[in-house]
């Protein structure tokens, strides 16, 4: 059987999907590394060509011999409650404001898609802290 490679690094960053290059922070990032920065730029692209419009949190693990792997992470629950909301971007002032408001089942279905990277098994839970984030950026949850 054989033995399981340890990564020597694991880098995180957030990217637009479909639109990784080599400028900051993807660039700096990977190449203090010895990692190929075109190698996982075309891998990137080609993944997430579906997703465009969205940032993608990724984890990419560098190995001893400068190979990698990625994880690509579901969008920040942020990104996608302002698309719910038709936003550019969250309240200056989020306990006074109110800029905008979503659905009950706007939120379920960002809690259904961010279930996986939330630190909760429990559904209601889940909704619960997207809730949280939605009133915590001036965004008002209807019923």
């Amino acid at each position: 059987m054989a033995k399981k490679k340890k990564p020597t690094v694991q880098i995180k960053l957030q990217i637009p999907a479909g639109s990784a290059n080599p400028a900051p922070p993807v660039g700096p990032a990977l190449g203090q590394h010895g990692v190929n920065i075109m190698q996982f730029c075309k891998a990137f692209n080609e993944v997430t060509k579906s997703k465009e419009g969205l940032i993608l949190p990724v984890v990419i693990n560098v190995y001893q011999d400068k190979t990698f792997d990625f994880i690509i992470k579901s969008p920040p629950a942020s990104v996608l409650i302002k698309r719910a909301a038709n936003l550019a971007k969250a309240s200056s002032n989020p306990g006074k404001e109110i800029i905008g408001e979503v659905t009950k089942e706007q939120i379920t279905a960002i809690a259904k898609e961010k279930m996986v990277d939330l630190n909760t098994t429990i559904f209601e839970h889940a909704v619960k802290i997207i809730e949280g984030t939605a009133r915590s950026m001036g965004i008002k949850v209807k019923e």
